[in-house]
Formats: structure tokens, sequence, C-alpha cells
């Protein structure tokens, strides 16, 4: 069985919400906060990895949000 990995997002804000991204189909909404130190974080229903433009670099590609 092969699973696709987690979506990363590079986002301008340490402040990011997720939902899922799916409408109805998504999870409940969650405000995340980036800590300033490693520069992600990671939704705790869709492991969607949100990385911050200053850590994009560090940390490996996604695409901006």
């Amino acid at each position: 069985m092969t699973h696709t990995p987690p979506e990363t997002k590079i986002v301008d804000s340490f402040k990011v919400s997720c939902d899922g991204g799916e409408g109805a189909l998504g999870h409940p909404r969650v405000y995340l906060l980036i800590p300033a130190e490693d520069g992600w974080v990671e939704c705790p229903y869709c492991d969607c990895k949100y990385v911050h433009k200053d850590f994009a670099d560090k940390l490996g590609g996604g695409h901006a949000a």
C-alpha cells in the first residue's frame, strides 16, 4: 500500500489555519502558531506541514500558500 506524503506549504505568517482544504470533506478548522525557533508546524488532523518563508530554504521546498 502506497501513501502520498503530506503536503508542505510555504507561508508568510507565523499564524496559520488549516481546514483540510477539501470543503465538506476536510476537517474542522484549526489555528496553528509556527514556533519562531523551528519555522514550521504540522496540522494535527491532516499532517500538512506549514513552513514560514524565512525557513523555506533551510527546511526544504513546498509551494506558496
